[in-house]
């Protein structure tokens, strides 16, 4: 009995078990159905809106493209209306131009018609003219006896006679004018002047002479096999001339610092008595540093003897080499300062600046220093080397006008001119060659004599002054003022001289009769 009962409980058991299992089976279906379904009733209404929603927001969009192309259009149109008004207005200005334009040129066709009949008229009035000029000219070239290039002649031959007689007079009222009134205030001043600048001048030339103790020093000075003169003549640059002259060498040289040089050696040498190669080496070495000490030395006396500071001291040591520089005889560094003391004084008189006329009178000349180094006039050296050593512009102005080379820029450099004129012109200031003075003195008459209207002339005072007879027949007494100014130009290009040349132009007066 117990034995059935164990089966059957088992079996109700899983019976039981299984019936569960069944019931929960049913049970989770139906409720997994009835939650898929509410998830696609869920989805389904999702759905539904969302399409509400696009369909709304592209209802929204097609009224905003609707309305944006609208405003696009209205915009578009505005703009065509308002340039098809801006086109019709430019229309109607070119459409005015237009008629404008063919107004004025109906006008213009008007003024070329009227043109062209005015010049014919006119064309015809000239001819008209013409020949009553030419019937004129015919009777009154029959009515004078001349022609008509003839009387034309005649009129301007008297023309120019008049005009000639003119300037002749006005030329002389004019001179006349000037000497009254500038020649005693001109006198004073450079008289004056003159008369408180005295300066000494040393005539110098292109050799100097050596005394010797002896003739028996010749024969040391030239050495063995001319040993000594070739290293001297070597070491200077100067040649020796030892010739029959008793006791004395000369030197000769277009240098005169280097000349000096080689005097000054030469001189130690002879003292020495000692003369081989080397030794004048060593005195040549001694005799330029002793040159270029009174080169210094001589610049700055300059200077201070013009009361002219503040040099630069290049510009001092050229001024001191110019101590060793002649001109016609004439020591150029004397002259510079002549020409300084004489235009300072000038410019105190006349109420200029004095110190800008004394450094530009010093210095007028300092091209000279370095002339036979340096290619070009001393004139432009000088420029050169004022600018070089920063001269004011008004001293380098001073100085290159002295010679004419440049015009004048200032009133103190027409008295640097003067001055330097002064300077050179004074008697005894220079002197020449007697070949070279007679050649200036035949070539002065010879320009003279070549003139036309010239019957003879003479040179006088040392050819400061050329004295002219004209021809009394072929001149008269206007003719001689132009005379003298012809020759005058024909001097100052033909003839270098120094200072000024006086031309006088005499005429005389003749009156002839014949007793019967």
């Amino acid at each position: 009995m117990d034995n059935l009962i164990l089966p059957i409980f088992i079996a109700s058991l899983v019976f039981v078990l299984l019936a569960g299992l069944f019931v929960g089976y049913i049970l989770h279906k139906s409720r997994s159905e009835k939650l898929v379904g509410n998830a696609e009733l869920t989805a389904r209404n999702m759905l539904s809106d969302a399409e509400r929603q696009v369909e709304a927001l592209k209802k929204e969009r097609v009224i905003e493209a609707k309305e944006e192309a609208h405003k696009i259009k209205k915009d578009a149109d505005d703009e065509i209306r308002g340039r098809r008004s801006e086109v019709q207005r430019s229309e109607r200005r070119l459409v005015q131009k237009e008629e404008s334009i063919d107004r004025k040129l109906e006008n213009i066709e008007k003024k070329e018609e009227s043109i062209t009949q005015k010049e014919k008229s006119i064309t015809r009035k000239e001819s008209e003219l013409d020949e009553q000029l030419q019937r004129q000219n015919e009777e009154l070239e029959k009515i004078s006896g001349y022609t008509k290039d003839e009387a034309k002649q005649i009129l301007l031959n008297n023309v120019e006679k008049e005009i000639r007689s003119e300037a002749a007079v006005l030329i002389r009222e004019i001179e006349a004018d000037a000497r009254e009134k500038g020649e005693s205030k001109a006198r004073e001043i450079i008289t004056g002047a003159i008369q408180r600048c005295a300066a000494d001048h040393v005539a110098e030339t292109t050799v100097s002479v050596v005394p010797l103790p002896n003739d028996e020093m010749k024969g040391r000075i030239i050495g063995r096999e001319g040993r000594n003169i070739r290293a001297i003549e070597t070491m200077t640059g100067i040649d020796l001339i030892i010739d029959d002259t008793p006791e004395a060498v000369v030197l000769s040289g277009f240098d005169p610092v280097k000349r000096e040089v080689a005097r000054l050696s030469l001189e130690k040498l002879i003292v020495d008595g000692r003369i081989h190669p080397a030794r004048i080496e060593e005195m040549v070495h001694k005799a330029e540093k002793e040159v270029a000490n009174i080169i210094k030395d001589a610049g700055e006396q300059a200077t201070f003897e013009v009361d002219v500071h503040n040099i630069h001291p290049e510009l001092v040591k050229l001024l001191g080499r110019l101590k060793y520089r002649t001109s016609y005889g004439q020591n150029v560094l004397k002259h510079s300062t002549e020409v300084a003391h004489l235009a300072g004084l000038m410019a105190s008189e006349l109420g200029l600046d004095p110190v800008l006329a004394k450094r530009a009178g010093l210095l007028h000349d300092i091209g000279k220093a370095v002339d036979h180094e340096v290619e070009g006039t001393h004139v432009d050296i000088g420029i050169d080397l004022l600018r070089k050593y920063k001269e004011p512009q008004a001293v380098i102005d001073g100085m290159a006008s002295h010679h004419g080379d440049y015009e004048p820029k200032s009133l103190e450099a027409v008295l640097i001119t003067a001055a330097d004129a002064l300077s050179a012109a004074r008697p005894g200031a220079r002197r020449e060659t007697l070949e070279t003075y007679i050649k200036r003195l035949q070539k002065l008459e010879e320009i003279a004599n070549t003139t036309k209207g010239v019957e003879r002339s003479y040179a006088i005072q040392a050819g400061r002054e050329i004295r002219i007879v004209a021809k009394p027949d072929e001149m008269n007494d206007q003719d001689i003022v132009f005379l003298a100014r012809e020759i005058s130009k024909k001097i100052e290009s033909e003839l270098e001289y120094p200072g000024h040349i006086k031309v006088n132009v005499l005429r005389e007066t003749r009156a002839i009769d014949y007793a019967k």
